[in-house]
């Protein structure tokens, strides 16, 4: 679906479709209206070819051979960066970002036993530019770091086809210069336990966020169990319901807001501080919200 408009003398172009499992959403504004189709035409390519690489719900894809075979061959340069990067993090977090949970998300919410948890270990995946290997029974999921490299990937053939001023919001958001009122883009975060309601409204001032909630995909009424998973112990973390990273890029906002959520409060905001240009916004279990000192929020 696409659709424009124009507004302070620029067109203002939106196209939404999906990817990743998630529904995508651009929003262009450009004087020229052909250059604006062409970023967005080529962004979306873009989309398709990292999905091609990363869905698991692809059965061709280079991550859903990984898993299948245990080892892949010559992996597409973004693959490698993507895995290199997820290893920084699960290296600072002490594990608690861990692509290979796979393992774990099968389960749906029970308890795994001793065999399923040996399973995950990130410092068992071997690899380099030519070939990845997992341990025997191993399986990785990217559903906490690609939709966050996805959207900077976009943003990238956006911003070389010319666009200076766009949003996209694939599952994570990443902006770029000003919306049609000349001002930061402004993105809702949603409220944890108000489907219709934001908890808090923040600028983007090209930055990028992700959220990371309980209340995505539960496994229970009470929000005790749900998607986002502890690694060493396979349980979801019970402290906080919601957290919202800012940082530079997409894909670091959305592999530290998941890494925080299994950290915690106090840990996580250490790990945060570790990333220059890092914000968060905590919502936790009781209600109660907290913000980094330059985390911004709408009044």
């Amino acid at each position: 679906m696409s659709g424009c408009s124009r507004n302070s003398g620029s067109w203002v172009h939106t196209r939404i479709s999906s990817a990743l499992g998630a529904a995508v959403k651009m929003t262009v504004l450009h004087a020229d209206e052909d250059i604006a189709n062409a970023a967005l035409d080529a962004a979306f390519a873009e989309l398709e070819r990292v999905e091609s690489v990363m869905s698991l719900y692809r059965p061709e894809s280079q991550i859903s051979r990984l898993n299948r075979d245990g080892a892949l061959e010559m992996p597409d340069a973004s693959l490698v960066e993507v895995l290199r990067f997820a290893a920084e993090v699960a290296e600072k977090s002490d594990g608690a970002f861990d692509v290979t949970v796979q393992p774990l998300w099968k389960l749906k919410g029970a308890k795994p036993d001793a065999d399923t948890l040996a399973l995950v270990d990130w410092r068992k995946v071997e690899l380099d530019a030519n070939r990845i290997k997992l341990a025997p029974g191993m399986a990785i999921t990217l559903n906490g770091i690609a939709q966050g490299f996805a959207a900077d990937a976009a943003m990238r053939v956006m911003r070389a086809h010319g666009v200076e001023h766009a949003l996209i919001d694939a599952g994570e958001f990443s902006a770029h210069g000003m919306n049609a009122e000349n001002a930061p883009w402004r993105i809702g975060i949603q409220h944890p336990r108000q489907r219709n309601a934001f908890a808090a409204l923040t600028p983007l001032e090209n930055r990028c966020l992700a959220t990371s909630g309980d209340y995505e995909t539960s496994f229970s009424h009470d929000f005790s169990r749900h998607h986002i998973l502890d690694p060493h112990t396979g349980e979801s973390p019970g402290e906080l319901a919601s957290v919202s990273v800012l940082a530079p890029t997409a894909m670091a906002a959305d592999a530290l807001s998941t890494a925080l959520f299994v950290l915690g409060a106090e840990r996580g905001l250490d790990l945060i501080h570790r990333y220059p240009d890092a914000d968060a916004f905590l919502i936790f279990k009781d209600g109660h919200e907290l913000r980094t000192k330059n985390f911004p929020v709408c009044v």
